[in-house]
């Protein structure tokens, strides 16, 4: 093939049939199971786990500011999540939205990256659950595994964790059974994880002391000072918020999960965006009070960083607490597990009923309405996962992903919003206009006062997108190096006038969404600089392995889904109806 149509093939839209309601999966699932989903799959290692290790090492008391930088990013994008689940109702995902705004490569690349996400999540999960219940006994199971099966290896674990494999292997077959079944499940999972915070609340604001959210220096232990930074509010400043921020977002990673739901849902234009939103809500207000009352209740250098919780209790002599909040904490690890593996086999399906990876993929059992054969391929690769890598090293990688993820959704809704919407007219226009320096600049700052986008305005916005990347990109590197402040000035007021320049631009009528994101270009444009930033935190080995991953997808993608894609035989890339254009197909 030529470059031409190289690139052509790249950026092919998929046609979404918004008439045609009919699934080969079962609509079971109403608002409630959908926000008990997001709830339950994102409520669980960041509470009992994540919030005591990021206070303990990165952020101190400022991990209810990590969190809370950590939620704003995840608000933005499941802003952007809820805008595309009310456009296209149909599983899969961002890789689905993507695939119709963007074309099929970005599509495949950020389906490969939920693929990374859901799959590290749910080993990361399962990992922190096996590690949690390990050192309620003293770390038993860890010291007698690394004695007879010890791993020898930098970037895997001590020793492969047997456990953590079989608690994904049963969350599997859990999920084999049915959707329905595995919903209810849920739900009552849910339920006692939000009492068990709620008592975690309550029974550590009776045991706070604001005072430790202010220790100085000089007033540490001795046998602490090492390991405490500076002391007070921020021991390690701004960089430790920003930094535990990065580790925190993994606290909000699966709300995503609610728009694989799309072919489940009952009423998925209306409740899939309702549900993010609703999730996004509870899930922060819990974080938040969770980090506030351990920080309050022990100071940050005493915190244990793998079960903070039982320990924090035992320390303030309420040891009825202590178990409760344990049993909690199983039941909470239990769902969080169940809604992270959930949406992994919903996006193979997704991708496999397009042909960008292997068709039996898409294969739905008869009986149980479930793709089987994904399932058991989605557990398998997270039992491995979570048996042969360490919680860090799962939590990082599961984070870069995601963050990719986010800022693809965000970008796509930007697309979205910029594209013109009847391409003849727009052609007339440009025509009209002329095409030389004088149009471009005039339709950067809107001149004319377009109300309605057409080619030029909509390939300017393109572009301005385009760049925002660079920029942004650029911009949170040079900030994270010392000494970058002139420069990182100099960008971030270039980043300025490119917010201005798609301000200026006419955005096509969303009137008929049920769900749209406010203050457009702004909510996205923020969104997509946030998660640059946060990705740029992350350590260098994180990024090896995520690119690692990347190289793999796209050997897939090249050798086996370029060519068995279905829309290599079933029209030509970008050609459409002329009355779905406005609302299905993007061309980039």
């Amino acid at each position: 093939m030529g470059c031409g149509k190289i690139f052509a093939t790249l950026r092919r839209c998929k046609k979404i049939d918004y008439d045609d309601d009919t699934t080969q999966l079962s609509r079971c699932l109403g608002l409630f199971d959908l926000t008990s989903l997001g709830v339950g799959s994102t409520l669980g290692l960041g509470v009992y786990v994540l919030a005591g290790a990021v206070a303990k090492t990165v952020a101190g008391p400022a991990v209810a500011i990590s969190f809370l930088v950590a939620a704003i990013s995840s608000v933005f994008a499941g802003l952007c999540y809820a805008e595309f689940a009310s456009r296209v109702p149909k599983a899969g995902s961002g890789y689905n939205y993507s695939y119709v705004s963007v074309g099929e490569f970005i599509a495949f690349t950020i389906g490969w990256n939920l693929i990374l996400e859901y799959a590290i999540g749910t080993a990361s999960v399962a990992k922190g659950m096996a590690v949690y219940i390990d050192t309620l006994f003293n770390n038993t199971m860890a010291k007698t595994l690394t004695a007879a099966t010890p791993i020898n290896v930098s970037f895997l674990a001590d020793y492969p964790d047997f456990f953590a494999f079989g608690l994904v292997f049963l969350v599997t077959i859990l999920l084999g059974i049915g959707v329905n079944e595995s919903a209810k499940m849920n739900n009552v999972f849910t339920a006692l994880n939000v009492l068990t915070v709620i008592v975690v609340v309550v029974a550590g604001a009776v045991k706070s002391n604001p005072a430790n959210w202010n220790i100085k220096l000089a007033d540490i232990p001795p046998e602490y000072v090492s390991q405490a930074g500076e002391g007070g509010f921020m021991p390690w400043g701004v960089a430790g918020v920003m930094a535990g921020a990065a580790k925190c977002f993994f606290g909000f990673v699966g709300f995503d999960c609610v728009a694989t739901t799309g072919e489940e849902a009952k009423n998925p234009k209306r409740d899939i965006p309702l549900s993010i939103v609703l999730s996004l809500i509870i899930i922060f207000l819990s974080y938040f009070s969770i980090a506030t009352v351990l920080t309050m209740m022990l100071p940050y250098y005493m915190q244990d960083a793998e079960a903070p919780f039982p320990y924090v209790f035992e320390q303030v002599n309420l040891p009825v607490i202590k178990w409760v909040v344990t049993v909690g904490a199983i039941f909470a690890l239990c769902t969080s597990l169940l809604g992270t593996m959930f949406p992994l086999p919903r996006v193979l399906y997704a991708m496999a009923c397009d042909g960008v990876l292997f068709r039996p993929l898409a294969a739905i059992h008869p009986k149980t309405k479930t793709p089987l054969l994904a399932t058991a391929i989605s557990g398998f690769l997270s039992a491995i996962m979570a048996a042969m890598f360490n919680l860090k090293q799962l939590i990082d990688m599961v984070s870069i992903g995601t963050l990719l993820a986010y800022t693809i959704v965000a970008t796509s809704v930007l697309i979205l919003r910029y594209e013109e919407e009847d391409v003849s007219v727009g052609t007339e226009k440009i025509s009209a206009r002329g095409r030389g320096v004088l149009a471009v600049l005039g339709q950067g700052c809107n001149l004319l006062g377009l109300k309605n986008p057409t080619q030029l305005s909509s390939t300017i916005a393109k572009i301005t997108i385009a760049v925002l990347f660079v920029v942004a990109l650029a911009t949170c590197v040079v900030l994270s190096v010392d000494g970058g402040a002139v420069a990182g000035a100099i960008l971030g007021a270039i980043l300025v006038v490119l917010l201005v320049v798609l301000y200026r631009q006419p955005t096509n009528d969303v009137s008929h969404l049920s769900f749209k994101v406010p203050l457009v270009p702004l909510v996205p444009y923020l969104s997509v600089c946030m998660n640059v930033y946060l990705m740029v935190q992350l350590d260098y080995q994180t990024w090896v392995r995520f690119f690692i991953w990347l190289i793999i997808g796209y050997l897939i993608y090249f050798l086996y889904g370029i060519r068995n894609s279905s829309l290599n035989s079933s029209q030509p890339a970008g050609k459409v109806d002329d009355k779905d254009k406005s609302q299905v197909v993007t061309k980039f």
